[in-house]
């Protein structure tokens, strides 16, 4: 029954939480050869070729008709385009792992976009609470990175940037029902929008024919990017969501940082200050907070 996580739902969830914990693991290493943009463009491409032979191979319909692609168009540049580029060009100043500490603060802004721009998700006490709280661990997370004009500011307010955009795409996502798409075709039409999107940027701005022949870790990061990190975990995602809920999938949010911290410590050597961890300690605090469930369990 959807709602209910047994040992298989978290299994896959905690697959899930690797394979997006990887994907800052992969971004690290494709910028070593490949600008920003250049490894979006790559990364949405290869996940929109390999989706499409999903649907393809799986009989379910690619979007057709005016709406379905106005609905893809949305998401791809607010769910792929533009988070991608944010945390993409941040993690040239910050390392992957506090990246991925920046970006556990989505369901926060989530909480708050839903609050501003819809009639029925209205903040309740808990969740104001716990946005509040989330918005303070963000606070601790910069400490005096956010009074100092550095590098890590910057790749601060490009993960928070990020943040505010995935937020933005949970009010958005609201007319893929009434467009009649399914999972596997939105994720299809939103990473082939967003191939689109990046196209005339990279071509405009990064102009790859004049960039040194990168290495083959970071061909293959982007690859990796692209068949894992994004293909693979949309599927994966919309298995949990149909087998355990819409609210349970979104506890990856609080398994990425821990994978990703992982990872980037062990391959990357990366080191995090005492505040980097507090934060986060008190953004998991907004999140549980938010969720309500352990609040209603323990009381």
């Amino acid at each position: 029954m959807p709602g209910q996580m047994n040992a298989a739902a978290w299994g896959l969830l905690a697959l899930l939480s690797v394979i997006w914990g990887a994907s800052f693991f992969f971004a690290a290493v494709a910028l070593q050869g490949f600008p920003p943009f250049t490894i979006v463009l790559g990364r949405c491409a290869v996940a929109a070729l390999a989706l499409a032979l999903a649907c393809r191979l799986s009989g379910f319909a690619l979007p057709r008709g005016r709406q379905a692609w106005i609905v893809c168009l949305g998401m791809g540049f607010l769910n792929n385009a533009l988070p991608f580029s944010l945390i993409t060009t941040g993690q040239q100043y910050i390392p992957s792992g506090l990246a991925a500490v920046v970006n556990a603060a989505t369901p926060v802004f989530g909480a708050l976009a839903a609050h501003l721009l819809t009639q029925d998700e209205k903040l309740t006490a808990h969740r104001l609470a716990g946005s509040v709280l989330g918005l303070a661990g963000v606070a601790v997370l910069a400490g005096p990175a956010a009074f100092a004009q550095g590098n890590e500011l910057l790749g601060i307010l490009c993960g928070l940037g990020a943040c505010l955009s995935y937020g933005l795409t949970g009010v958005w996502s609201r007319r893929i029902r009434r467009a009649g798409l399914t999972p596997l075709a939105v994720a299809t039409g939103q990473c082939a929008s967003a191939t689109l999107m990046m196209l005339p940027l990279v071509l405009l701005l990064d102009q790859p024919w004049t960039l040194p022949a990168p290495p083959a870790t970071a061909v293959l990061a982007v690859i990796g990017f692209g068949l894992i990190s994004t293909a693979l975990a949309y599927w994966l995602f919309f298995v949990i969501l149909a087998r355990a809920g819409a609210a349970n999938v979104l506890l990856v949010t609080l398994l990425v940082p821990v994978t990703a911290l992982l990872i980037g410590s062990l391959v990357l050597q990366e080191v995090l200050l005492p505040r980097h961890f507090a934060g986060m300690a008190i953004i998991f605090a907004g999140l549980i907070v938010i969720d309500g469930r352990l609040l209603r369990r323990w009381s």
